[in-house]
């Protein structure tokens, strides 16, 4: 992990990994500033393709099974999945298991980290109660292919994947993720599908000074959800091949038709016999896709039972 061992007098202010990162300039949040505090040569997180990648998400490096280089065990023995011992639950801003946003692995096909761009890093799974507990699990897809020499560049980790096999697949060029699902908070009642972005998507990148790739305000800000289209677990879909067409998004766009070499891995399942407004009916759709779906048609059903 990159700034693995940066303590918070390393920097002239707290810049720890678990620092929060906003109104920052770009050398200072990309890679957290910590491109110079490299892990040692031999040091990958692992990715077992196909599989599960266990994390530990905490407040303090303390809290974890690294404390040796913490200078503290502040683990709580009563609850080894504790994120932030002797502290509430407010610390690692939520008010409870329900309004938990999700986290998300990104990766790079990249041997150097010093010529990795924003736009390289694909996000290849999400946990959408992530930071509930210390340990942390991500599913890996199981098409991932292999990584070069010295590995993948990954939120600041050096990774590589491992147990890649004969169907391993390019991944897609990222897109920036799109906000399209319901949100009641700010007057949107209902899903928009056709509005999502599908595929390989970027992490995002907010509340920054500069290469900010999402402006959304202080009060709403991006998550790793449906409400982008994050579905939970691993993003099956992040291939070259994994859809047939994507359209351009649009309130009004079709929902992409994924391939069959996608739809084998049950990423998803086909979509039923329904008849939607103007819409011609998709030979499947993503999981998310395929719940508005059905929410649009139960309304549609709905309005003609009323009328």
């Amino acid at each position: 992990m990159y700034g693995f061992n940066v303590t918070d007098t390393t920097f002239s202010f707290d810049n720890r990994p678990v620092s929060p990162l906003r109104n920052r300039t770009f050398s200072s949040w990309w890679f957290h500033g910590h491109l110079d505090y490299p892990p040692n040569p031999t040091d990958f997180f692992e990715l077992p393709a196909g599989q599960t990648a266990t994390a530990e998400i905490a407040c303090d490096k303390g809290a974890t099974s690294y404390h040796a280089s913490a200078g503290a065990d502040i683990r709580d023995p009563n609850n080894p999945n504790d994120v932030c011992p002797g502290r509430g639950i407010e610390a690692f801003h939520t008010t409870g298991e329900s309004d938990l946003t999700g986290c998300a692995l990104a990766i790079a096909y990249q041997s150097d980290a010093g010529s990795v761009k924003p736009e390289d890093f694909t996000v290849f799974s999400v946990n959408q109660t992530c930071v509930w507990t210390r340990f942390t699990d991500f599913q890996v897809p199981a098409r991932m292919p292999p990584c070069p020499p010295d590995g993948y560049y990954m939120n600041g980790f050096k990774c590589k994947v491992t147990g890649s096999n004969s169907d391993a697949a390019t991944l897609a060029a990222p897109q920036i993720p799109r906000r399209c699902g319901a949100d009641p908070l700010n007057n949107k009642q209902h899903d928009v599908p056709g509005n999502c972005t599908y595929g390989a998507k970027q992490p995002f990148y907010w509340f920054n000074q500069d290469v900010n790739n999402m402006f959304e305000g202080a009060f709403s800000p991006p998550v790793y959800n449906d409400l982008y289209n994050f579905l939970d677990g691993a993003q099956e879909d992040v291939f070259e091949d994994s859809y047939d067409t994507i359209p351009d998004p649009s309130p009004v766009a079709l929902i992409p038709t994924l391939s069959d070499i996608t739809l084998s891995l049950g990423f998803n399942t086909s979509a039923s016999n329904r008849e939607v407004t103007a819409r011609s009916e998709p030979r499947s759709m993503g999981g998310f896709a395929e719940r508005a779906l059905q929410k649009e048609t139960e309304r549609v059903d709905e309005a003609r039972f009323t009328n």
